[in-house]
């Protein structure tokens, strides 16, 4: 597919993209790709494989500028990252895409932007925005659900550890993601080609400026997620010292009494409580008074 950067992109055909007249757009297939690149004219040699796409990055060259995006799904964090690559100057940028990534980003453009002073540096910034676009809410969105989940550990409940971890890991791929996004308008930003004129630089500005609140915001949700755990951790290690204080007084309480026990159990011949009447009666009332002066004291030292 083929757009002309005018007021909007407008659809045309590949003849009339190449005329030189307006900056340009294209969406091309790898297979496409292959077989139209040296229409372009851009001097460049890039062969695109979409397994050999990790991060989203800029590369300036000669007389152009290529890169890739690696874009995680916001619906499912877990599937695999939307990938494609790009190649630009200053007639106009191609993307070569093997799905419907670009060409869905493109149509939102189409249906929300129209520019009173259109150019390929506006319409960059604002494909660069729908990437990130709604990224605010959802961060917010995961501050909820830890906040939830730090009310519990406050309210005495067990942690859904599990469901941390997850937002945890979510974190952890936004923090890359907007990095690298950071990256590529800082690269975009340094103009090195003169491709882009200097009084639209100020788009790849505001951008980066962008990103980088949200990377902010990522680094305080995920330092949150450690204190969130850390007060889990605290809350277990307070549990656990009780147990052991407890497991401790009655182990002392009941230490005289595993004495006597084992004092009496010698039955040795000239034991003279062995034969007393009140022999047995006498170390009952001794156990049960030693047993609540135990329990006494340790209340009072407020162990119990």
């Amino acid at each position: 597919m083929y757009f002309l950067i005018e007021d909007t992109l407008r659809k045309c055909a590949a003849k009339e993209c190449r005329g030189g007249k307006s900056q340009y757009v294209a969406v091309l297939s790898p297979e496409e790709w292959q077989k139209e690149r040296d229409c372009f004219d851009m001097g460049i040699d890039m062969d695109f494989d979409i397994l050999e796409i990790h991060n989203t990055k800029a590369e300036v060259n000669y007389d152009s500028v290529t890169g890739t995006f690696a874009l995680p799904d916001r619906e499912d964090m877990s599937a695999e990252y939307r990938k494609f690559a790009f190649a630009l100057d200053e007639k106009g940028i191609v993307f070569i895409d093997a799905g419907d990534n670009v060409t869905k980003i493109i149509e939102k453009i189409i249906r929300t932007k129209k520019w009173r002073l259109p150019s390929l540096e506006r319409f960059i910034y604002d494909f660069l925005e729908q990437i990130i676009h709604g990224d605010l809410m959802l961060l917010e969105t995961y501050e909820n659900e830890l906040d939830v989940i730090n009310k519990e550990i406050d309210s005495g409940k067990d942690a859904d550890l599990e469901k941390l971890n997850e937002i945890r890991g979510y974190l952890r791929h936004f923090r890359s993601h907007y990095d690298h996004l950071i990256d590529l308008a800082q690269e975009l930003e340094e103009n090195e080609n003169n491709f882009f004129k200097t009084e639209n630089i100020r788009y790849f500005k505001l951008f980066s400026n962008r990103v980088s609140r949200l990377y902010d915001m990522v680094v305080s949700l995920l330092d949150y997620t450690l204190q969130i755990r850390d007060t889990y951790q605290s809350g277990l290690d307070v549990k656990q010292n009780n147990i052991m204080m407890v497991l401790t007084v009655v182990t002392t309480i009941f230490m005289p009494l595993t004495l006597i026990a084992g004092w009496y159990g010698m039955n040795f011949k000239y034991m003279p409580e062995l034969d007393s009447v009140l022999g047995y009666p006498v170390v009952i009332i001794a156990s049960i008074l030693i047993a609540v002066a135990g329990i006494i004291f340790f209340k009072l030292k407020k162990w119990l």
